[in-house]
């Protein structure tokens, strides 16, 4: 199983990026995933998480920011990030909870490479 994270990139405080994670070699889908960063010098935090069903979270320092969305006959889940701050820099990582490949009923966590975006002010 393999995700692959992309779309970030340097961009101007006040600007818009679109993150995309797909998920590739799992016979199953996810049944949920989420998108987590990494600034300097920080601990790795929730941004925002997505069931298979639609339902979302966020963190509360994008909140009403950045938008979660998920396709799911694709297994890629989305972030749309508008009015970034420089506070939103870091490595920003997706996730996937998957349901054990050899049929068991246990799921299991699985990490993208993460993708890094920068927001100069």
């Amino acid at each position: 199983v393999q995700l692959q994270a992309s779309g970030g990139g340097l961009v101007q405080a006040g600007g818009s990026l679109r993150l995309s994670c797909t998920v590739s070699g799992s016979i199953f889908s996810p049944n949920a995933m989420s998108w987590h960063r990494q600034g300097p010098g920080t601990k790795r935090e929730l941004v925002a998480h997505i069931t298979n069903g639609g339902s979302t979270n966020y963190g509360d320092s994008v909140k009403g920011r950045f938008t979660i969305s998920s396709d799911n006959a694709k297994n890629t889940v989305y972030l749309q990030m508008n009015g970034l701050k420089p506070e939103d820099t870091g490595v920003y990582f997706c996730k996937a909870n998957i349901r054990d490949q050899d049929g068991g009923f246990a799921y299991y966590e699985y990490w993208g490479q993460g993708t890094q975006v920068t927001v100069s002010s």
